[in-house]
């Protein structure tokens, strides 16, 4: 199986309809589901969602459930370099022919159904349905599920989490979502499912009164960061941090997280209480050994991923705000003598101004650059934007990405003093999936 196959049939499903263009429906992807023999019936699933930290958060859980004796599948996106990367099962991202094995049988079902349609099944809603068969098939005995975008009405949701997560709520995608805290809260709040349990991250005020509203209408569970289950303590370390955890049934301590940035000690609670709620229904304790070597082998590419030291070239795949500002706190904390500066590449429709303003008072300056989607905002708007931030001194521009990596390496040894220097690379998922195709990091 070649990679030629695999971009065939990404090409076939584009054609449909790309990612970046979504239909606010559950109807064609239920209609499809229902021709399969709903798969997503044969497991139960733990659903997470909310606007920053879900891939990590899947990631977590998946580690700590595969610990436990489960097989199990994992669906996120988007992806950083292959597809394959989204659907993953017992730890593995899906061989190239299962996939394409998988998309054969699923394929004579898709005209059927847009035959029904005014609007066609578009690309993400079709590789639903296959991670959702591919898991079916397997099979496996949990499915860690990442939403794509919302919640109520995105294809995951098709699926009834037995524990549904919701990271921190921030304003993303505001074309589809709505551009205030309320409409955003709304439309994630749709993966609580009755009778299931909620695993809710650090909410504002806003988020927080409009997911215990859902709650409360469907007589879930709850569980919040900060009140039933957390953070106990956090220090860095070499290669991560040691963090620890109160969860649902008492607390685990002790445990080194390969990652950087307190974001993910946070996300490691919401990944372990949801494993608890999802095993024993959040009265029976894991055991401490296998959380903490669950923990251990934790990895979350494109997310604060050294790439190289000395000098060193971070990628990072925040693309919108909160995702930045919780970068730039990270870099404040564990980078906070090495002369860093910043290269971004975003997509035009994103809030490029939020994630600069965020970056700014943590770099030396910035290289604007282009990364390999079409979706890439233009250089010269990008520099403009990133000017009125930065002020003309520190903005630069370079292309392609290696070319602007460089860039900055030059530019960050210049300031370097005895921390050391090197590179951010962020302002997308694709972004730093370019960047560690540049340093042949695998997928």
């Amino acid at each position: 199986m070649t990679d030629d196959v695999l971009g065939a049939i990404e090409a076939q499903l584009v054609a449909r309809r790309p990612e970046s263009r979504v239909e606010p429906s559950l109807e064609g992807i239920r209609d499809l589901v229902d021709l399969l023999g709903n798969p997503q019936r044969a497991y139960p699933v733990l659903h997470i969602g909310g606007t920053n930290g879900k891939t990590s958060t899947a990631r977590m859980a998946d580690a700590l459930l595969r610990e436990l004796n489960l097989r199990t599948g994992r669906y996120t996106s988007p992806h950083l370099q292959s597809v394959t990367e989204r659907i993953v099962i017992d730890g593995e991202p899906i061989a190239p022919a299962r996939f394409a094995g998988t998309y054969a049988e699923i394929k004579p079902y898709l005209d059927l159904v847009d035959s029904k349609h005014d609007v066609p099944l578009g690309y993400f809603e079709v590789l639903t349905a296959l991670a959702y068969a591919a898991f079916a098939d397997t099979p496996v005995e949990a499915a860690v599920v990442e939403v794509g975008m919302g919640g109520a009405w995105d294809a995951t949701n098709v699926a009834d989490g037995r524990v549904s997560v919701v990271t921190p709520i921030a304003v993303d995608h505001v074309e589809y979502l709505g551009d205030t805290i309320e409409e955003i809260a709304t439309e994630k709040a749709g993966i609580i499912k009755p009778g299931g349990y909620a695993i809710l991250g650090p909410q504002t005020a806003t988020a927080a009164q409009i997911l215990l509203a859902r709650i409360a209408e469907t007589g879930a569970t709850v569980a919040r960061q900060g009140l039933e289950f957390g953070l106990r303590s956090r220090e860095m370390a070499v290669g991560g941090q040691v963090i620890g955890l109160q969860g649902l049934t008492g607390p685990y301590d002790e445990i080194f997280l390969p990652l950087h940035g307190e974001y993910q000690a946070h996300n490691a609670a919401a990944a372990l209480a949801a494993v608890e709620a999802f095993v024993g229904g959040g009265r029976e304790p894991l055991d401490a050994d296998l959380v903490r070597a669950a923990f251990s082998r934790v990895t979350s590419p494109g997310r604060l991923e050294a790439l190289r030291r000395g000098p060193v070239v971070l990628a990072d795949a925040a693309h919108n705000p909160a995702g930045a500002a919780a970068l730039a706190a990270a870099l404040t904390e564990e980078f906070a003598g090495t002369a860093l500066v910043a290269v971004v590449a975003a997509m035009a429709d994103k809030d490029v101004e939020g994630i600069l303003t965020e970056l700014e008072p943590v770099v030396e300056a910035v290289v604007v650059t282009e990364n390999s989607s079409p979706r890439t905002m233009p250089l010269d708007d990008l520099a403009n934007i990133a000017v009125d931030v930065f002020g003309q001194d520190r903005v630069h521009q370079a292309v392609p990405l290696p070319e602007a990596i460089d860039t900055g390496l030059r530019l960050a040894e210049r300031e370097e003093s005895l921390g050391g220097y090197g590179v951010v690379v962020t302002g997308s998922v694709v972004t730093a999936g370019d960047a560690r195709v540049a340093f042949g990091a695998a997928s």
